[in-house]
């Protein structure tokens, strides 16, 4: 049985699972015995003015950002622009006293096709093609798992915090939920589609075989997260500390995240397709720590957002070797762990602001930058070889119309981005624009 074939029918018992939750309460009810049945199904029309056609896998569907394949202008139905298409089950169960059994399983779905969401398939179907022959396509954490969103069990105490183990979303990935003007959507933030901004690689936005604890008194929130080694695919350890605290009418978050034997995914180039495994991937393999402060504040209808991250890469202290399996069960044929001569820095910021225009319609502006030093043995500034200095800019705007209809949102907007020196290297283009419209349905 193939491994799509095993995932069909987990999900399939799932659904049925969520159907016979579903089945047992009032319509307007959607938990039952502690058990809450939850998702999203998020679609709608864009057109870019340099992309590639949409892909079946990956869990963004149309790459929304500037890309190295974006090429000629693209309209079509987009998946997820505003938030992930998903379905789950989370619940609660009072054990006595101040604790509760708590778990969380999640299941996110490309909605055009169907398909879990499944980033290293979407970069496995370019293998060995031209820029120009290619489809949308990005590495994540969501690898076709059939839980590849959250999947933890655990106890929680209002007094001594949460405690969860299991596959479970980062500190930074909480944070951008947090702080990021757009909520972390594909079509309109850069942090939000890409999760560099989770410490590195996008592939680490969620961490299997790990612990995660969450705690608050008052105005004081303390967060931790520990990755175990060898983990189901993932190669190294890894932890992550937050600190955060709640005034009036602001919040300020900061994290120091750590990971080992990060891994960033990428399609076989011609050559290497030629021999490799035509499933397998490529790999780029690095140690990564990072460190981020981000805020809101809130002044009548107006919030205002701002963050800060610094990353740094280093070549592996344990160098992996080609053929090992990564996440959601990938081989990685071709394996880098000698990519960064120097460090490479990379500081992400951004800046956004969410007007309420009333208690339906919100307006949010925002933009994203990066920022990368020349990290190869030689220095450079143009878009001759990756490793010199670039940036990348990205600039958004959208409009939500909260419950149009129960349980739907509309939306509208656009986001522009741009990409120069090393961080445009190999690009048919350099720039992007995405008008779409689009609405989701939430239970």
């Amino acid at each position: 049985m193939t491994r799509r074939m095993r995932n069909a029918l987990s999900l399939a018992a799932l659904l049925g699972a969520a159907g016979s939750v579903a089945a047992a309460h009032a319509a307007d009810e959607l938990t039952w015995h502690g058990i809450t049945l939850y998702g999203t199904y998020d679609i709608g029309l864009v057109h870019l003015t340099h992309g590639a056609p949409p892909s079946k896998d990956w869990g963004v569907g149309t790459a929304y950002l500037i890309a190295k394949n974006s090429d000629k202008p693209q309209t079509t139905i987009a998946p997820n622009g505003l938030s992930q298409s998903r379905i789950g089950l989370k619940g609660k169960e009072d054990l006595g006293g101040d604790v509760a059994f708590v778990f969380n399983l999640e299941v996110g779905f490309n909605p055009q096709s169907g398909r879990l969401s499944d980033g290293p398939a979407s970069l496995a179907y370019n293998n060995g093609r031209p820029l120009d022959k290619q489809r949308s396509a990005g590495d994540a954490s969501r690898a076709g798992q059939v839980f590849n969103g959250p999947a933890f069990v655990g106890l929680s105490s209002k007094e001594l915090g949460t405690l969860t183990a299991g596959r479970n979303n980062t500190v930074l990935l909480d944070n951008i939920g947090r702080y990021d003007p757009m909520n972390g959507s594909y079509a309109f933030s850069l942090i939000g589609l890409q999760g560099t901004s989770g410490g590195g690689y996008t592939q680490d936005a969620r961490a299997d075989n790990s612990l995660k604890y969450n705690g608050k008194w008052d105005s004081l929130r303390l967060a931790a997260l520990y990755q175990l080694d060898r983990g189901h695919g993932s190669q190294g350890t890894g932890w992550q500390l937050n600190a955060g605290f709640d005034g009036q009418d602001f919040s300020v978050d900061a994290v120091y995240a750590s990971k080992k034997d990060g891994v960033s995914a990428a399609p076989l180039n011609a050559a290497q397709a030629r021999i490799m495994p035509h499933d397998s991937l490529a790999a780029v393999v690095s140690d990564n720590t990072s460190w981020t402060i981000d805020g809101s504040y809130t002044n009548g209808p107006f919030k205002l957002y701002a963050g800060l991250e610094r990353i740094e890469y280093e070549n592996p202290s344990r160098p992996l070797r080609p053929g090992f399996t990564g996440l959601g069960g990938y081989t990685f044929s071709v394996v880098n762990n000698e990519a960064f001569v120097h460090a490479k820095r990379l500081d992400v910021t951004w800046l956004g602001v969410k007007y309420a225009i009333n208690k339906d319609f919100d307006l949010t502006g925002a933009y994203y930058h990066y920022n990368q030093n020349a990290y190869g043995r030689t220095i450079c500034h143009e878009r001759s070889a990756g490793n010199c200095s670039g940036q990348l800019d990205a600039y958004s705007v959208r409009v939500v119309w909260h419950n149009f209809a129960k349980r739907f949102d509309a939306y509208t907007g656009v986001m522009f981005s741009r990409v120069s020196g090393g961080l445009a290297a190999g690009y048919l283009h350099t720039s992007t624009m995405d008008p779409m419209v689009g609405v989701r349905f939430q239970f």
